[in-house]
């Protein structure tokens, strides 16, 4: 069960964010690629599996954090596109363990005032996870607390290219005219629409690489890169890297000083 202490909500409106943060700020959207469950299986002769569902634990507690911590966005990078090319038996454990974690988490999801979205390739997914995501995401629908969207057969490339496929066929159409896109006009037919871009990104396991992960749309985000194997990751991780986050000064190219 998700348990988060009390805090304010964050403005759920995408307003330009200020030239650069002041000391100590939280950031308004904190995206996290979760690196490390087989890492952490296989150091300790465990299957695969288990270090998923390990991993899944380490994605509840980060939600709870990033309650406590006064975060409005988080979203969690869950199951790549590529992914799907892991060996069959992990594949069919993961989808055991989401359809699990979709059902169990649910009531407590919405009761603790979390919303839930689901981002990705969901035709890759069987009708029953499907129907599972939906439910999930009708249930905890008016939940302000906290806005966690969990990017599932996810690949950002493709995200782009379904983009400018939906530009291009209006554009055909003569129903839009690519004279007027601009970059607002973009992100709209993303799967992130809606959502403001985020502002720090936390890669766990020592790597330091997007892995296709919201390449649109961290144009202009702080990184940090833990050398923690995400099923170990814990609240005081995400404390961490927020407090470095609120050290940096954000430029967004303009000339300071």
């Amino acid at each position: 069960m998700i348990r988060v202490g009390r805090s304010s909500l964050v403005s759920l409106a995408s307003s330009p964010a200020p030239l650069a943060a002041p000391p100590g700020a939280v950031p308004r959207h904190v995206a996290i690629i979760m690196d490390g469950n087989r890492r952490w299986a296989q150091g300790r002769g465990l299957p695969v599996a288990l270090g998923h569902k390990a991993g899944a634990d380490a994605a509840r507690r980060a939600t709870e954090a990033a309650v406590e911590q006064g975060v409005g966005w988080l979203t969690l990078f869950a199951f790549s596109s590529e992914n799907w090319l892991r060996p069959a038996e992990e594949v069919t454990a993961l989808m055991g363990l989401l359809r699990f974690y979709l059902r169990s988490e649910v009531a407590s999801l919405a009761r603790e005032g979390v919303r839930l979205r689901v981002i990705g390739d969901r035709g890759r997914f069987g009708p029953d996870i499907t129907r599972e995501m939906e439910r999930a995401e009708a249930a905890t629908a008016n939940g302000t607390r906290l806005n966690l969207t969990v990017a599932m057969s996810y690949g950002a490339r493709a995200e782009i290219l379904a983009a400018a496929r939906a530009i291009a066929a209006a554009s055909a159409s003569g129903t839009f005219d690519p004279a007027a896109l601009d970059e607002a006009g973009f992100a709209a037919h993303l799967a992130t629409a809606g959502m403001p871009d985020p502002d720090l990104i936390i890669r766990t396991s020592g790597e330091q690489r997007l892995s296709n992960f919201l390449l649109w749309q961290a144009a202009y985000a702080e990184f940090v890169f833990q050398d923690v194997l995400w099923p170990d990751f814990a609240a005081r991780h995400l404390a961490d890297a927020i407090q470095e986050y609120g050290q940096r000064e954000r430029r967004y190219g303009a000339r300071v000083g």
